[in-house]
């Protein structure tokens, strides 16, 4: 009777309706491989009912939340494939790769530690490892990874890319430069190597070179929204401010929370002398980012233009009041107190700003402060 009741309980545990749980795990893959991330989980669901030690199908379930973007679901599962099988290469893997997603690098490294621990040839799991500490600013670290990568995998374009990107952040744009190339000769449609070429060039002031990296980022992808800002950036300090504009347009068409793009704009038209057009960007870039101080400083320049001195000075107290060492915003103040006729007000600011470092600073109170 025991023997019996045990033979029922086998059978009931591994089939549902005469599906066994590998039949329901091949389903999930094949769901899975057709993008039907819900549909796989289901079948991935059943496999587990069926058969609750079923390590890879934990770990199949966890890929589809991952790209379902239910990180913390997807490292539930990754727990429990590692917990069935703590030598599960992959699932270690995996399990970094979400944690980076909820910007628990340190968290990720450890994973990537072990999966690299237990498969030392394992590329992907170096170049993971690096960007988790891009991540966390550690560059030379982030180097030493894709490096390791690229000598497993000498062909790997995004090892290449990244150890790019680490180096620019060194300030090493040459080297960086070298990288994107290489990037881009294993993988020609490698936007991202071609935008992170431009911008290394940028740094270089090689603003026309650059403005070919970013024509060519967006050729192979019009949708790149950066590419379009960084494309603007290098026409401005061209002095192109028109052209400038337009990509900024453009950025904000594609992206129209990017407080950055406009900023920019502002910026540009600030140059063209359309200080009210400069104000309007300035607002809504305050609007999409309250904290951004350097756009209340330039919003209270283009009102010292318009001699709204008093609507300035506003200004420049709320980017003193964000970032009480803005020295430039201390001149500036300065200026709109001067104009105001707050001969006393000025000067203080004045000395302010030299007490921070700006110089400059001094002259203003030789000339105006006696």
């Amino acid at each position: 009777m025991k023997n019996l009741f045990l033979l029922l309980f086998m059978t009931l545990q591994f089939t549902i309706l005469g599906q066994t749980s590998q039949e329901c795990f091949d389903r999930g893959v094949a769901k899975f491989k057709l993008d039907d991330f819900r549909g796989a989980i289901r079948d991935y669901d059943k496999a587990i009912t069926l058969d609750p030690e079923f390590a890879i199908a934990y770990r199949n379930r966890g890929s589809a939340k991952y790209l379902l973007d239910d990180y913390t679901g997807a490292i539930q599962d990754f727990n429990k494939a590692i917990e069935l099988d703590p030598r599960y290469v992959i699932a270690y893997w995996n399990r970094g790769s979400a944690k980076i997603e909820l910007e628990d690098y340190e968290g990720a490294i450890q994973d990537f530690n072990k999966a690299i621990e237990l498969d030392p040839n394992f590329a992907l799991a170096y170049w993971n490892r690096g960007s988790a500490k891009i991540d966390l600013e550690d560059y030379k670290g982030a180097i030493q990874d894709f490096n390791k990568a690229i000598d497993l995998d000498p062909k790997y374009a995004i090892a290449y890319q990244n150890r790019g990107n680490a180096k620019s952040a060194l300030e090493d744009y040459r080297g960086a430069i070298q990288d994107y190339n290489k990037a881009i000769e294993f993988d020609p449609k490698y936007t991202g190597a071609y935008n992170g070429r431009g911008l290394a060039k940028f740094k270089l002031k090689d603003y026309q070179g650059a403005i070919q990296d970013f024509n060519k980022t967006i050729e192979l992808d019009p949708q790149f929204a950066v590419a379009y800002r960084n494309r603007g950036v290098a026409k401005y300090d061209l002095k192109d401010y028109r052209g400038a504009i337009q990509d900024y347009n453009k950025t904000i068409e594609l992206d129209p929370k990017s407080a950055v793009a406009y900023w920019n704009r502002g910026a540009a038209k600030y140059e063209l002398e359309d200080y009210r057009g400069a104000i309007q960007d300035y607002n809504k870039t305050i609007e999409l980012d309250p904290k951004f101080a350097v756009a209340y400083w330039l919003r209270g320049n283009a009102k010292i233009d318009l001699e709204d001195y008093k609507g300035a000075i506003q200004d420049f107290n709320k980017a003193i009041d964000l970032h009480p060492k803005f020295e430039i915003a201390y001149i500036n103040r300065g200026l709109a107190k001067f104009f105001l006729n707050d001969k006393n007000g000025a000067c203080l600011d004045w000395s302010r700003a030299g007490e921070l470092g700006y110089n400059e600073a001094y002259d203003l109170i030789k000339e105006n402060c006696k």
